[in-house]
């Protein structure tokens, strides 16, 4: 599985079923409960392994302290509920104020695939000071979905993606990543079908029911990121009269087809470039890059295609350099466009067998062996799963490869660093798709101005499927909200009152 592809998954969905009170999705069943049990311990390494500053490794333990943990055990699937069980991993970090308490947030994942497990620490209480507050009011729920970390999970028996040569993308070669993809995808998917076939939104969705009402909880309030946006739809349509107030950051689009959602990217992410070039072109005089963003684009474009007919293998990367990378500095978001930049530079006059320092900076060593005791933070089996079932595209080549011959040519900055969209291409399993309705209830769709990843329109088409507000962050970084104090605090205002403003300026242009 490349980046590209785990991006192109990106926007995929989780959503849960079955409650005691509602037979027609679970059956007469006995009320789950929560097996409350110690929860891990980490040691420091681990610990900033997650992201913890060294600095904060002392407020992490302390808030772990607090942190309950257990598992709830759900059907496997919710069709059969007297039938096989696994058993779902859930946190709790308990409101401060008990006696102003409003209630419990869930925090759901991004994805597919991520884990949610520590989310209530990660996401709220060490975020910043002001998401810390909303512990304050609220429990925060915590959760590994099906297939992911410490809840119930299968591996593949190989890892899915194909091999890719540097240099221009040929039919030929199109033809032999095409061909791995399926051969891989059909093998996942064979390897164990009674539990691969259960990983959908939906089923996560109703797992996430089921652990509502063992916390006891007669609604719960979402906070979703990214995939857990789609999460949070298919909870919100599923069970309306158990959903409270959603804040939904970088949304997903209101549909899962990968070809869609590949070419939706693409497309955002070539106009975001032209921030960046616009950009970079004020700073010619440390870039020389372009004095206009024209010039700029013009550049980039030729060193695209100077590498793709002439790869770069440096003897200190393990990846060559070709177009495919040079177009992936080309899309990089406003908070890396200063490190961007200067590898660009460098790429116009590189000579010798070593990288360019910040082309070695952005292109070093892959991710080493994770440290030993460290949580599974994403689960690559998960993450084609849950596509796959619920992809209609599934192209075959032919059609696969003329969408990407169409993509490189629409977009000649950034068109290169995608692939082919051929992900669940062969996937054995049926396509399963989440019903979205639309709902009366609080709901708050936070979408990024300029991101790719999750890009703006789909906010308003999500919208327009199952209503809600739309919160604007005038920025192009996935799933910032919370990240930056001052829109934090309109997340945190927005569950306390049930009000929110229009909007907030997000991560700020590097000056």
């Amino acid at each position: 599985m490349t980046y590209r592809t785990s991006l192109t998954a990106l926007a995929l969905a989780l959503v849960l079923a079955g409650l005691v009170t509602q037979p027609s999705a679970a059956g007469a069943t006995s009320p789950p409960s929560v097996q409350w049990k110690s929860c891990p311990a980490y040691s420091d390494e681990v610990i900033k392994s997650l992201g913890v500053a060294e600095e904060r490794v002392p407020d992490f333990r302390t808030l772990m302290k607090r942190l309950e943990c257990g598992t709830v055990s759900v059907p496997l699937n919710h069709r059969d509920p007297g039938g096989r069980k696994i058993d779902i991993a859930v946190t709790r970090l308990t409101a401060t104020d008990k006696a102003h308490r409003l209630g419990a947030t869930a925090v759901l994942p991004g994805g597919p695939g991520n884990s949610g497990y520590l989310d209530p620490i990660l996401r709220s209480a060490l975020r910043n000071e002001e998401m810390a507050k909303l512990n304050e009011r609220y429990d925060i729920i915590g959760f590994d979905p099906r297939g992911v970390g410490y809840s119930a999970k299968v591996a593949c028996p190989i890892e899915p993606g194909g091999p890719q040569e540097p240099g221009t993308l040929t039919k030929e070669a199109a033809r032999k990543i095409y061909d791995a993809q399926v051969a891989a995808g059909q093998k996942c998917g064979r390897s164990d079908p009674a539990f691969l076939g259960q990983l959908t939104t939906t089923n996560v969705a109703k797992d996430l029911d089921l652990v509502r009402t063992a916390l006891g909880e007669p609604s719960l309030n979402l906070l979703g990121f990214s995939w857990g946006t789609y999460l949070g739809m298919v909870y919100r349509s599923l069970f309306p009269e158990h959903t409270g107030r959603a804040f939904l950051d970088s949304v997903a689009p209101p549909w899962t087809r990968l070809d869609e959602h590949l070419e939706g990217a693409a497309a955002a992410a070539e106009r975001d470039f032209g921030r960046m070039a616009a950009w970079l072109a004020r700073r010619d005089e440390t870039y020389g890059l372009g004095t206009t963003a024209r010039q700029v684009r013009e550049e980039v474009v030729k060193l695209v295609s100077a590498y793709d007919k002439s790869p770069k293998t440096y003897t200190d990367l393990q990846r060559p350099i070709d177009g495919a990378a040079v177009a992936d500095l080309a899309r990089r978001n406003s908070t890396e466009w200063a490190r961007a930049g200067k590898a660009l530079a460098e790429l116009r006059t590189a000579t010798g067998t070593t990288a360019p320092p910040t082309v070695k900076e952005m292109f070093g060593a892959p991710m080493g062996a994770p440290v030993p005791g460290a949580p599974e933070m994403l689960n690559m089996t998960m993450n084609m799963a849950v596509a796959c079932n619920e992809d209609s595209s599934r192209l075959r080549f032919d059609p696969a490869w003329r969408d990407y011959q169409q993509l490189v040519k629409r977009h000649p900055a950034t068109g290169r660093g995608w692939g082919l969209a051929v992900m669940c291409s062969g996937w054995p399993l049926p396509v399963q798709q989440a019903t979205l309705k639309r709902g009366s209830g609080s709901l708050v769709l936070a979408g990024h101005l300029y991101e790719f990843m999750s890009v703006y329109d789909w906010t308003l088409q999500t919208r327009r499927a199952i209503g809600g507000t739309v919160y604007t962050v005038a920025d192009d970084v996935h799933v910032s909200t919370t990240r930056i104090p001052e829109c934090a605090a309109d997340v945190v205002r927005y569950f306390e009152t049930g009000r929110i403003d229009r909007g907030c300026a997000g991560s700020p242009i590097p000056s």
